[in-house]
């Protein structure tokens, strides 16, 4: 049996028999993992464990990986970083339930991305702390992501031009076919991978805006990864926001 300590994202679970989760993370040193967990939902555990296993919550541990198991366990468990907004406030909530959904389904690979575990520990510990620009942080954080699963713009910025889904890449003028943002949306993209997660309330929004965005971005991502099609959680952010 080898013994590891390990530090991990929380993507998604799944109740297994009685009192065990199923819990599927994104960790540091090991890349996308499978995890078996028991004895979480029973009377008789030590303190609730099933609140470490909300979606991009940040988690600690040491990993055990057993000869012929099919998934590690996991025992030690506690939290490097307490996030105090997030499970209480329903729109920072919508939020992480979208980041994990759509990391879940994007990210794959086994091997290890330390650049792409810190960028999401340290994007969901800004959400926590954010007061202002909470409606922008969702497109922000699409926007950032794509970055680190290969599919950034290809090109610099064009002021007032289109960019070209299909292409990747921005263009001074409409592309032939229908696939492409228009330069307003354009223009929000370049702005949202220039931002920081603090400058996200100067950038004002409609509603439509967020949502047509959104749309667009999704489009861009899908064109290229199936996977990302579908995804629940986005008519509860266009409610919200």
């Amino acid at each position: 049996m080898r013994n590891y300590k390990e530090r991990g994202i929380v993507l998604h679970s799944i109740r297994y028999g009685e009192s065990g989760l199923v819990v599927y993370l994104l960790t540091r040193g090991h890349g996308r993992m499978t995890y078996m967990v028991g004895g979480v939902r029973s009377a008789s555990s030590k303190g609730n464990k099933a609140a470490f296993f909300q979606p991009m919550f940040p988690v600690e541990f040491e990993g055990l990986e057993r000869p012929g198991a099919e998934m590690h366990r996991m025992r030690d468990l506690r939290s490097p970083a307490v996030l105090r907004s997030v499970p209480f406030d329903s729109r920072k909530s919508a939020i992480t339930l979208f980041m994990a959904e759509v990391v879940y389904r994007l990210v794959r690979e086994v091997e290890p991305n330390a650049p792409l575990y810190d960028f999401l520990e340290s994007s969901v510990l800004a959400l926590d702390g954010m007061e202002e620009g909470i409606a922008n942080f969702h497109l922000w954080f699409l926007v950032r992501l794509s970055a680190f699963i290969g599919f950034h713009p290809g090109n610099e910025y064009l002021d007032g031009g289109w960019f070209d889904i299909a292409e990747g890449l921005f263009s001074a003028r409409a592309p032939s076919h229908a696939l492409a943002l228009a330069p307003r949306n354009a223009e929000l993209l370049h702005l949202m991978m220039e931002a920081d997660a603090a400058a996200l309330a100067a950038i004002p929004l409609s509603g439509q805006r967020r949502s047509e965005f959104l749309t667009g971005m999704l489009a861009y991502l899908g064109y290229h990864l199936d996977a990302v099609h579908n995804i629940r959680s986005v008519e509860i952010l266009k409610e919200i926001f």
